[in-house]
């Protein structure tokens, strides 16, 4: 069953940006965790940003720091993640996901793939020339 929907990826050449959307019904609670991962095929999915919704608080992996801006639209049940000067290394399926009760621990929660109970399908990024 598939509880968040990403979307807004797509091609884009190196240098080029994109926000990428995800619909969270339901789970832009106080309480709750959104984070972004991304897989390439063959290797872990791999964390890049994560908001507390209660706070807001906001964390970026080390990949996207200073390129990547994450948002929430509380009243629309929405998590954005614009990402900019992408690179190739940027392409893969980015997911959002959902973790209930994170407040007391959110910024360890926002990092920990195992904290997520619930997950989108993806929405696919490359970055080629």
């Amino acid at each position: 069953q598939v509880h968040l929907t990403e979307s807004g990826g797509g091609s884009v050449a190196p240098g080029g940006s994109l926000t990428l959307s995800c619909a969270a019904p339901g789970y832009m609670n106080p309480n709750s965790c959104i984070s972004w991962f991304r897989q390439v095929p063959g290797n872990e999915r791999e964390w890049v940003a994560g908001i507390y919704v209660g706070g807001p608080g906001l964390m970026y992996g080390d990949a996207v720091k200073g390129r990547s801006t994450i948002s929430q639209d509380i009243a629309k049940n929405m998590v954005f993640l614009q990402m900019t000067d992408l690179k190739p290394e940027d392409t893969g399926l980015y997911y959002c996901a959902a973790a209930l009760g994170c407040t007391r621990r959110w910024w360890l929660v926002l990092l920990r793939r195992d904290e997520f109970q619930y997950w989108g399908q993806g929405t696919p990024v490359t970055v080629s020339s």
